[in-house]
């Protein structure tokens, strides 16, 4: 059913709103209304940070995390183990394996994982840019030092598009003879990091094992 609406802003700005992904139009008309009975000064501080999300948020130059900075905190952070490089599938990922507290190495976001289905191949993600890491990080590594092993963990879902897109990474650092595992499977088949506890995903990356394709 069309709704009929007594202004034609409102149903601009509730076209807009339901343009967010899960948010149906009823949900922005609710949404709409809310932000009209609010003082303007308020709306226009939240339209002001979506604003800055979009113009002022960088990705980083290196893993391709958000940041507010060229380098984001992660990658410019000393304390970081840097023979360590988690590979994910996108921010939101991060975000759930800082929060357990148990990963102090580095990451590196694809950007979405490999789906011929959504037409999204290697090319599209930033697979390369990974190759490029591992590549440099073997190039500066000093022979026989004990702290140039390189160990890349594989953090994406367990289903046949995260093992396709593991599989095909691995492939792809073969030559450069670097440790690779994949998180232990405390985790479900097909369960998406970003629902998992902080407990579960945890000890699913303590506990990681050696990467072995199938």
């Amino acid at each position: 059913m069309k709704e009929n609406y007594p202004s034609k802003l409102l149903e601009e700005a509730v076209d807009a709103i339901s343009s967010l992904p899960g948010v149906g139009k009823r949900t922005a008309l609710r949404l709409a209304l809310h932000l009209l009975r609010q003082p303007s000064e308020k709306v226009h501080a939240f339209t002001g940070a979506i604003d800055r999300l979009r113009d002022e948020v960088h990705y980083c130059s290196t893993c391709r995390m958000v940041s507010d900075t060229l380098e984001c905190a992660i990658c410019s952070d000393p304390s970081r183990d840097r023979g360590k490089i988690c590979v994910v599938e996108n921010v939101r990922d991060v975000m759930s394996i800082e929060a357990t507290g148990q990963y102090h190495g580095l990451y590196h976001v694809l950007g979405g994982i490999i789906s011929p289905i959504a037409g999204v191949g290697p090319s599209d993600l930033t697979i390369g840019d990974l190759v490029k890491r591992v590549a440099s990080f073997r190039e500066s590594a000093v022979e026989g030092d004990d702290d140039s092993d390189l160990e890349v963990i594989f953090a994406l879902s367990g289903d046949t598009e995260g093992e396709t897109t593991a599989f095909y990474i691995y492939r792809q650092l073969l030559p450069y003879k670097v440790k690779t595992s994949a998180l232990a499977r405390g985790l479900g088949f097909g369960d998406d990091l970003e629902y998992a506890d902080e407990v579960t995903l945890g000890r699913s990356i303590i506990n990681r094992q050696v990467f072995s394709p199938q």
